[in-house]
């Protein structure tokens, strides 16, 4: 049976002056090619979105609230994982905590005695007993239970046979692919639909890099499209709700409709399965909110202007591209 899904754009997510301020804007020249760009993680300065590994902001509720939206509507496609990643899920959940717990000491407080924890999130009045290592003591999954209180979607890959597979995933805010469709791929066949990248030997270097990373030593790379209204969940199984705002985006409104949205994804070592976890953390800024800083909106429009037709096309932007080049140079003259 076919599910579909009933997502809706958020106004919520609108962007207060400190979230525009730490937006991590992808551009560090006035044009934009593909390459492996990854910087260490988790290094930012104080008040940056990434002066921790996973960061926290003012968005949170919203996103819970629609992760857990999303996973009611459509569970079965959007978190899966395979038999031999329990381990792995395992690492995930003492990553996740141990990082929340050091740098939001505020809204979430771990205990260990021995393989007894106690947790609280006190952001959505939490407290968990459990038993590291039994499933049994959790409501659900580990990789599903600490994702959904955390910002972003997270990726596990198994690294086995020389090559890293994508095994288990909780993805609930995907950038128009699908966990349920890729799930098993090979590293290299997940990123498949990439133009430009593969001759180029973008993949090949990423996964011998991925392949060598070490445990307490996390990257980062930033990714970008556009968005059409503050949507999260831009997912294949929801296409019939957010494909078709494209066609109402002109150069009068392009400022209100259209946002930003940049991936800034983490890389990083599982000691105990020897995994990989790559995390996908979602930020969206739109346009009049990028437009307050006049050298992001005068760099995005060149970058859109001189983008190769290749990465138009996969990106999504042919039926936008025009448009909001205009905005942005409206913007720079009133």
């Amino acid at each position: 049976m076919t599910v579909l899904l009933e997502s809706k754009p958020l106004p919520s997510l609108k962007n207060s002056p400190e979230a525009i301020h730490r937006f991590p804007f992808p551009f560090r020249t006035d044009s934009y090619g593909y390459s492996v760009n990854l910087v260490p993680s988790g290094q930012g300065a104080a008040g940056t979105y990434d002066e921790h590994l996973f960061d926290i902001d003012e968005h949170y509720l919203t996103e819970f609230r629609e992760r857990r939206r999303i996973l009611c509507e459509d569970h079965g496609r959007r978190y899966l994982t395979l038999p031999h990643m329990m381990e792995a899920q395992w690492d995930f959940l003492e990553m996740g905590m141990t990082r929340l717990a050091a740098g939001y000491p505020e809204h979430f407080t771990l205990k260990q005695d021995g393989n007894f924890w106690h947790w609280e999130n006190r952001l959505i009045d939490l407290v968990q007993n459990f038993t590291f290592g039994d499933p049994a003591t959790l409501p659900q999954e580990p990789l599903e239970w600490i994702g959904r209180q955390m910002q972003g979607d997270f990726c596990l890959l198994d690294q086995r046979e020389g090559d890293l597979y994508l095994d288990a995933g909780l993805v609930t805010f995907p950038a128009d692919w699908s966990l349920s469709f890729d799930l098993g791929m090979t590293f290299e066949e997940w990123h498949g639909p990439v133009p430009l990248a593969h001759p180029a030997g973008v993949f090949t270097r990423a996964k011998k890099f991925l392949m060598n990373l070490e445990i307490d030593q996390p990257w980062q790379r930033l990714n970008w499209t556009f968005t059409i209204g503050p949507r999260l969940d831009t997912s294949p199984e929801a296409y019939h709700l957010w494909g078709r705002d494209k066609a109402g985006v002109t150069a009068d409104n392009a400022g209100e409709l259209v946002h930003l949205r940049v991936e800034v994804q983490v890389l990083a070592r599982l000691p105990r399965s020897h995994g990989v976890l790559f995390s996908i953390r979602t930020y969206l800024i739109r346009l009049d909110e990028l437009a307050a800083n006049p050298d992001w909106a005068r760099r995005l429009s060149c970058v859109l202007a001189t983008l190769p037709p290749e990465i138009v096309d996969y990106k999504g932007l042919a039926e936008t591209r025009e448009a909001v080049i205009d905005w942005l140079k409206q913007s720079q003259l009133d």
